[in-house]
Parts: C-alpha cells; structure tokens; sequence
C-alpha cells in the first residue's frame, strides 16, 4: 500500500522570483550540480513561453543514492548504488502561485514516488508543497523502504528549495 506525505518548505522569495528561477535552463544546471550528488545528469530542460508569467518548463534528471548513505532496509534487499530517474514540471505563475509534478523511478526496483507541487504567495514570501506518495512493491518490507525513500526525499526538497533561495537573488 502507497504511502502519503505533504510537506511544505518555506520560501524567503516571492511565488515570482521562485517561478523565474525554475523557469530558467541555468538553474537546473546549477542546482544538479550543487544538489544532485554524484552521478547526477542532466538529461533534458524544455522551457516555453514567452514572458515570465507565462513559461512552464519539463525537466528530466538522473541522479544516484551511494549504498554508503542508503538505509539498511534498503541496501538489505537490493545493495548498491540507487540511480533514480526524475522528472518535474511546472506551469506558468497566477495570482497565486503555479503549480507542478514530479516522478521519480529507481532504476532495477520495484519502487516510484510521484505527486504534485505548489508554489504559494505568503506575501512577499512564497512556499512550495509536496504532495504524494512512495510506493515500493516489496512484500513484508515495502513499508520499510517507503518511509526511507520518502526521508530522503523531503531532505532533498529542503535542500533544493535552499538552493533556490540562495541562487535566485544571484542570478535574476
């Protein structure tokens, strides 16, 4: 059985500049590599529109978990490096904010974490919400491994959101 989370990172920036940023080929770049781990590939960014307001962007990544950082309920049923493959996307900005979706499959296992984003004005700051589930088809230990994947998961979207406050007001 799936298992839920929702978890809200709060924003220093504005909806607008937070947007912008994850409108912007560069920041995916830049985040990968300050974020992504080792490994970590960049595999495609498209971004259409034509002001900011109105661009929306559909990005695909793959990165990797070192067995060393893996929790034991995981390195007990499949050892090795994890090697995920992600994928985001992002509409365009209104009033209150835009709105996304992520994926993320580990390569060679039964296991996948998908949901859906937002990006909220709290006003003149903003914050971003994921919600979704991890499922992991492994009989007896399946629950296990949902609740490691998805602490790793909330760390990384802590520390993406990081990123973004730091490299936004740098880069725009």
């Amino acid at each position: 059985m799936p298992r839920r989370f929702d978890h809200t990172v709060p924003s220093t920036l504005a909806a607008s500049e937070v947007h912008a940023a994850l409108t912007t080929e560069q920041y995916w770049t830049d985040r990968l590599e300050a974020v992504g781990g080792p490994k970590a590939q960049l595999n495609d960014v498209t971004v259409s529109g034509d002001d900011a307001d109105s661009r929306t962007v559909s990005v695909s990544m793959t990165q990797a978990i070192a067995e060393e950082f893996l929790p034991g309920a995981i390195t007990s049923i499949r050892p090795g490096d994890l090697i995920i493959h992600r994928t985001e996307s992002w509409g365009s900005l209104d009033a209150q904010g835009a709105s996304g979706t992520f994926e993320a499959k580990v390569e060679g296992a039964p296991a996948s974490i998908t949901g859906t984003l937002a990006l909220r004005s709290k006003g003149s700051a903003s914050s971003l919400t994921a919600t979704g589930q991890a499922e992991v088809k492994v009989p007896i230990f399946g629950g296990k491994i949902e609740q490691a994947v998805i602490e790793q998961v909330l760390a990384l979207i802590d520390a993406e959101q990081e990123f973004t406050d730091t490299w936004a007001p740098e880069h725009l």
